[in-house]
């Protein structure tokens, strides 16, 4: 009789998604190092302050995946619920003037032995874990039930509102769609999802419009070119460095925009300079590499969904939808297609807590894939002794 558990050791993790996300790893260090030679040399008298910074951040990030890599998915699943607890208390511990650390305005870091950890960043991932696995316990009662759907709507809300006080508009925007992205995958019924998207839609822009700076960047949206030196001066300066690029791009460290005209070149708004730089061809090419990162993680999904291996499946297909949604956001806000936020484009924009969480998100996602790889050669294994 052949021993089943021989294949067990054989690699099977996806080669093209890593080299993928490598790619996009390395591609980000280049762009980080380029757009913030400037303003790291005038602030630091170290230009290349940010790019040793972000070089640790993607080795902490490594490390941290390899070791999430070897975890078994069941673990997650047993431990979402105290995940979700740490990363609410995250956020509340984020709020208070003692641990909470303000940059430009707003109460969104807790600074640990000087680096600034981002709660809301991790909160998208425990979110992920926490719905896959309700969504597991409470399978039958999410399909025919509202209160399926209510309660974890209920506990999204709570998370919300807490980043929202942060404030964090961007980060509440990818958690609310990612969840019900998953609720709706999931098999929630039409109607309920249909009522809730519009709900949600409400809520968002009544939160635009009592607030007058959202409401101000809404209009500057519309158009930047009405005020292009004040209320519309990041995203017209934006404009002009993708305009710039053209087919071919300037050239790789060639850029105007980064010196001192384009505000947050390193973070928000690296795509601008990317395209600056690489021109069309540089934003066709990462423009597809995310595409394949995300389509990948539904692939994955749907392969791990018809092996049975539902909570898994479920990770995945949240994790697809957090990455998608965030580096359409800034792709979006970066060519003037979606008002400004701040959100970091993943793997590749300037920030620490972003890029760590990301390669947690990609570990895990390259263990669900390992794992249904695994209990397909289990299976085929057993048709044949059949």
């Amino acid at each position: 009789m052949p021993n089943t558990k021989q294949p067990l050791s054989h690699f099977t993790y996806d080669i093209p998604l890593i080299f993928a996300c490598f790619v996009l790893l390395l591609l980000g260090l280049t762009m980080v190092m380029s757009s913030s030679i400037y303003i790291a040399e005038t602030h630091f008298n170290d230009s290349l302050h940010y790019f040793w910074r972000q070089l640790a951040f993607a080795g902490m990030g490594i490390s941290i995946g390899l070791v999430i890599i070897l975890i078994p998915m069941q673990f997650w699943h047993q431990t979402s619920a105290i995940l979700l607890l740490f990363g609410a208390l995250s956020l509340i511990l984020v709020l208070t003037p003692y641990f909470g650390h303000s940059v430009n305005g707003s109460m969104r870091w807790i600074q640990v032995a000087g680096f600034n950890i981002q709660p809301s960043e991790l909160m998208k991932l425990f979110m992920i874990l926490y719905v896959s696995s309700y969504l597991i316990r409470r399978s039958e009662e999410v399909r025919e039930s509202f209160m399926g759907f209510v309660k974890p709507m209920a506990v999204l809300i709570l998370i919300a509102g807490l980043v929202l006080l942060e404030p964090d508009y961007g980060a509440t925007v990818v958690l609310f769609v990612t969840v019900l992205g998953m609720l709706f995958l999931a098999g929630v019924p039409m109607y309920q999802f249909v009522w809730w998207v519009i709900g949600v839609s409400c809520a968002l822009g009544t939160l635009i419009f009592l607030a007058p700076y959202r409401l101000e960047r809404l209009t500057t949206f519309m158009d930047p070119w009405a005020d292009p030196f004040n209320s519309g001066f990041q995203l017209t300066q934006a404009l002009i460095a993708i305009g710039r690029g053209e087919i071919f791009g300037v050239g790789l460290g060639n850029s105007v925009q980064k010196l001192a005209y384009l505000p947050e070149a390193h973070t928000d708004f690296l795509f601008a300079i990317l395209a600056e730089e690489l021109g069309l061809i540089g934003v066709i090419f990462v423009i597809c590499l995310f595409a394949f990162v995300v389509l990948r993680s539904f692939v994955i999904a749907v392969e791990t969904e018809r092996l049975g291996l539902h909570y898994a499946a479920y990770t995945a297909y949240g994790i697809g939808l957090c990455i998608g949604l965030q580096a359409s956001i800034n792709l979006g806000v970066n060519m003037g297609l979606l008002p400004t936020k701040g959100l970091t484009l993943p793997l590749m924009s300037y920030g620490g807590s972003s890029l760590v969480v990301t390669c947690m998100m990609l570990a895990i996602l390259l263990r669900i894939d390992h794992e249904t790889q695994q209990k397909r050669i289990q299976a085929d294994l057993k048709a044949k002794v059949r």
